[in-house]
């Protein structure tokens, strides 16, 4: 793989003005589809495996993208090879696309058959929903080729439209999800924008950089790896060989410097007119706070005055009708969220800096890059990637980190995706970079009690409280803040089935404060485990690990290609109180177990007295990246943790009990 290289070319720019009178013209324009397929070759129906991918089931033998930023839309063809029957799945074809931004059209597809005779696709397209959160709304194209067989050839072609006039960064998705023999890719650029390229992973063995001609970019590359995807892996963009374009209003900066320096005066400048003059702040502080507040009091009062207000970047996505009825009136500057009760996180954010600095506490807008999606570069010099603002006060000289913004975020707390990460703090002072911290796994606790009784059948059955804190409470909230009570109750089942063994009877019976920014979110559940104990002999077996199901499948592979990530650090701790029937009791005590290996710890404790078990098991992750060189002693460790869990308490009837 080559090292990182970037490669940078200025196109003419004109006005936005022209940039919307010629809309029409773009896309009255867009090149003719071809009628015709390209042609099979003999090679790739007699094709049997590929020797640069050992056992792969299927591969692509060919993959076309065109895409054209000045028409919005991009267009693709794919060609995929069946090797082996693990392969039949591809003829389910799913393509992802964001709805509130994107759409899928023209989907044309054919079966070439080992012979040669061809099926042509004349079945149904339809649409499902995936995935939807505060700022994605992801829904897949679906439909099954015919006659599909191993040694087929399956190829589809579909067009790919993005909204005009949508600010957005292009790239190349080069390594898919199968081994691509061979790929083109070319971009027509929007030449109303100045516009830069990079690889920053990289390019494939071979390849040639990206070259311009006649104001259009291309590329060619053979023999692609397909792209492996592993549990706790970072964000995709961090590690899948991919090609960057990204758009610029202005003069191309190539000194990272100075495109920052700049940068931040810009925001700073937003950032002034937004909050504008401070009258209005100061007319609205009396309805918050109290002339004699500390500091500290009159902040945390701000901050929970601001996140009341109704924020629209995390409501659910809303037609157009919708939208339409609601007739919502523009917000202009931070007197304008304030008096109408409602704004986006960001103007949120800036209507806190402007009440916090009214208060007299030196406060200012971070803009962050969220990892969730990708790694901050600033050598990269796109100021889009810092896609969230935070804000960093300081109170007796201390600096704190808040994200009014965000719903239901506790006093102090960034969401997940926010901490550790790479901050610009929009100051006239000059560019100053921060970085947010990363909080301790004790921040993020669930603490599992329970309180069962062991029937004569040997079923554990009782009562189970399950508190969440930290980021474990906040993001299960900002998870379901839009859904219904119902499907919040089918999440947090479904949250506690996957800890406790399969077949396990679980029945949530309080209702959740899904509303607040309190630290903690508390649900209490009705849980059942049929034949949890086991007969051998005159002797019961009663395993150690209750809530131990999530780890029996974590790090089993023995190989690993990318490092490993973790969203948050987190510590679960389990407090098993297990009532025993009459006559029972402990036969063996089980020595307490502890694996530490710095970042991960774990350990039971065992305690039995008076007919009752009682159990505590503790796990803590504290890392956000392990290197992948580290993979096998964490693999080491989480079979320290399933050994841990199986281990069985040995319990039997009394002797006196059993000759009655």
């Amino acid at each position: 793989m080559q090292a990182k290289k970037g490669l940078e070319q200025a196109l003419p720019r004109v006005s936005i003005t022209i940039l919307v009178a010629l809309v029409g013209i773009c896309t009255a324009v867009l090149p003719a589809r071809a009628e015709d397929w390209l042609p099979v070759t003999a090679a790739e129906l007699g094709m049997t495996a590929e020797p640069k991918a050992p056992g792969a089931p299927a591969i692509i033998l060919y993959r076309q993208v065109d895409r054209n930023d000045a028409a919005f839309y991009e267009q693709i063809y794919v060609r995929i090879k069946i090797l082996t029957e693990a392969g039949l799945k591809q003829a389910n074809v799913e393509i992802p696309y964001e709805k509130d931004y994107e759409s899928i059209r023209d989907v044309e597809a054919r079966t070439i058959r080992p012979d040669g005779s061809i099926v042509a696709f004349d079945g149904k397209v339809y649409e499902q929903p995936v995935f939807s959160s505060r700022s994605t709304n992801i829904w897949t194209t679906n439909f099954t080729m015919p006659a599909v067989a191993v040694g087929s050839i399956i190829e589809y072609r579909f067009r790919h439209h993005l909204r005009s006039f949508w600010a957005y960064g292009s790239r190349w998705l080069l390594n898919a999800d199968l081994f691509t023999k061979y790929a083109r890719f070319s971009l027509e650029p929007n030449r109303f924008f100045t516009v830069r390229w990079s690889w920053p992973l990289g390019l494939p063995e071979g390849t040639r950089p990206p070259q311009i001609a006649h104001g259009s970019i291309t590329m060619e590359a053979h023999d692609i790896p397909a792209f492996v995807k592993e549990p706790h892996m970072p964000p995709e963009a961090a590690v899948r060989l991919r090609v960057d374009f990204d758009y610029f209003n202005g003069h191309l900066e190539k000194n990272p410097d100075i495109f920052w320096r700049n940068a931040s005066r810009r925001g700073s400048v937003v950032v002034d007119r937004f909050i504008g003059a401070q009258r209005s702040m100061v007319r609205a502080l009396p309805q918050i706070v109290l002339p004699g507040d500390p500091p500290e009091v009159k902040l945390r009062k701000i901050y929970a005055r601001t996140q009341q207000i109704e924020n629209l970047s995390f409501e659910r996505a809303k037609t157009s009708q919708e939208v339409d009825r609601e007739n919502p009136k523009d917000i202009h500057d931070a007197g304008d969220v304030w008096s109408r009760g409602y704004g986006s996180g960001l103007q949120i954010t800036l209507l806190f800096v402007g009440l916090a600095r009214a208060a007299g506490v030196e406060a200012y807008p971070v803009a962050v890059s969220s990892r969730n999606a990708y790694f901050f570069d600033p050598r990269l010099m796109n100021f889009r990637q810092l896609n969230s603002t935070i804000v960093l006060a300081k109170l007796d000289g201390k600096e704190i980190y808040l994200a009014p913004g965000v719903p239901f975020a506790p006093f102090g707390l960034l969401p997940w995706d926010e901490t550790g990460v790479t901050g610009l703090v929009l100051d006239w002072n000059g560019v100053r970079w921060v970085e947010t911290p990363f909080p301790d796994a004790s921040v993020s606790l669930v603490a599992r009690k329970a309180n069962l009784h062991l029937d004569e059948d040997g079923a554990i059955e009782g009562k189970v409280v399950v508190t969440y804190s930290g980021l474990e409470a906040l993001s299960r909230r900002l998870r379901e803040r839009n859904e219904d009570g119902p499907a919040r109750t089918q999440f947090l089942e479904n949250d506690l089935k996957r800890a406790v063994p399969a077949g396990s009877e679980v029945t949530l019976t309080n209702e959740p404060d899904w509303r607040s920014s309190d630290p903690q979110l508390v649900a209490v559940y009705d849980l059942k485990v049929p034949g949890w104990v086991s007969a051998a002999g005159q002797y019961h077996l009663l395993p150690v690990g209750l809530f131990g199901a999530e780890e029996k499948q974590e790090f089993v592979s023995a190989e690993r290609i990318y490092p490993l990530y973790f969203e948050f650090a987190f510590d679960h701790h389990d407090d098993v109180a297990i009532e025993l029937p009459s006559g029972w009791r402990v036969s063996s005590a089980l020595q307490p177990r502890r694996a530490d290996y710095g970042a991960l710890v774990y350990g039971t404790a065992v305690e039995s007295a008076k007919g009752k078990l009682q159990v505590y098991r503790d796990l803590t992750q504290n890392a956000m990246m392990l290197k992948t060189s580290q993979y096998d002693a964490v693999r080491d460790f989480f079979q320290s943790v399933r050994t841990g869990d199986e281990e069985q308490i040995v319990i039997s009837l009394e002797t006196s009990a059993a000759t009655r």
